[in-house]
Order: C-alpha cells, then structure tokens, then sequence
C-alpha cells in the first residue's frame, strides 16, 4: 500500500474514535430523577430537585451517603476501598453512577420513564 492510503486509514479512524470519544463523554440531558438500586433492588426514588442527604447501607455493613443538591447527584461517603463512585462528583444525567463493592447503581430517568412507571 502506498503512505498516501495509510495516512487516509490513520485519519479515518482517529475522525471514529473522536466521535465515540465525544459521544461517550457527553453528559447527556439533564435528568429530573434518579433511580437508587442496591443488591438488585430499587431502594428509592429521587427528585433532583429537591436538596436532600441520606445514606445506602449493604448488608455487609457498607454504606453510601448520597447527597442531592442543586438539581444534581452524588455519592459524598462511601465504605468502598477504591472510591471510584466517590470521584464521579455532581452529576445531573448521563452514564450511571456505579459503586461495585457495594453494588450500588444510581441510575437517571427523565420526566417519561417516571410517568410511564406510574402507568
């Protein structure tokens, strides 16, 4: 193969792996909701738009203290030993909010899945 079409694969695939960067990374819409689920189970439900604190405890003994401010999310305490669902910081959408040791998810929803829950 000629440099020519080495150089057009090179910048072909470096345009798909920006886009899936930017796609990824994007925070997404600015959800109205938020889904707790620990172990399996929705744990609560909660409006984003209402500043609150309270705290996630395992049947291990572990515990996340999630805190609600300013129409967004976020674990502020956590027993895990990485601190990963920690780092994650304020969110008000987008990717879940993952603590694995203490498998805890907070998960988003917009205004239509909490209505379509409620039938």
């Amino acid at each position: 193969m000629k440099s020519w079409m080495w150089a057009g694969i090179l910048v072909v695939l470096l345009i798909v792996c920006v886009g899936i960067g930017i796609f990824f990374m994007a925070p997404g819409e600015q959800a109205q909701w938020a889904e707790i689920v620990s172990d399996g189970e929705v744990v609560k439900t909660v409006d984003l738009r209402l500043d609150q604190e309270f705290t996630v405890e395992t049947g291990d003994g572990g515990y996340n203290v999630v805190t609600v401010k300013d129409g967004k999310i976020a674990v502020t305490a956590a027993s895990c030993p990485d601190h990963y669902c920690k780092d994650r910081g304020f969110c008000s959408g987008g990717v879940d909010i993952v603590c694995l040791p203490n498998k805890m998810v907070i998960r988003f929803l917009g205004e239509q899945e909490i209505d379509a829950d409620l039938g």
